[in-house]
């Protein structure tokens, strides 16, 4: 009779002790979901902004692309301009020394 309520005791605690057992990895088990779960969620709102910031960034850099063309057609108005503009100096030179020829000859005359 001692052997059987030993055997009962410890089947009882042995049964006791899987089941907390079990309940606890249970537990851990849910928890390690949940924490993937979050995880997932983080992930894609991540990929969301990474995606949105991707598209900024494309945006960004086609705008770029539009200013370096403005940039180097303006650099190429700039050099036309400095082109006429020198040359209008010159043309004003030789005016002006035409002017002075013409008033040295006037004197001359008077």
């Amino acid at each position: 009779m001692f052997f059987e309520w030993t055997l009962l005791t410890v089947v009882f605690v042995v049964a006791l002790f899987l089941m907390v057992k079990m309940l606890y990895y249970k537990n851990m088990n849910v928890k390690e979901s949940r924490s993937n779960e979050m995880l997932k969620l983080t992930i894609q709102e991540a990929e969301l902004v990474i995606r949105k910031y991707q598209i900024q960034l494309q945006r960004a850099l086609g705008n770029i692309d539009i200013l370096t063309d403005e940039l180097s057609k303006l650099r190429g108005d700039q050099k036309v301009l400095k082109q006429r503009n020198s040359q209008h100096r010159l043309e004003a030179d030789q005016l002006r020394q035409k002017i002075k020829d013409l008033e040295s000859r006037i004197d001359a005359l008077l």
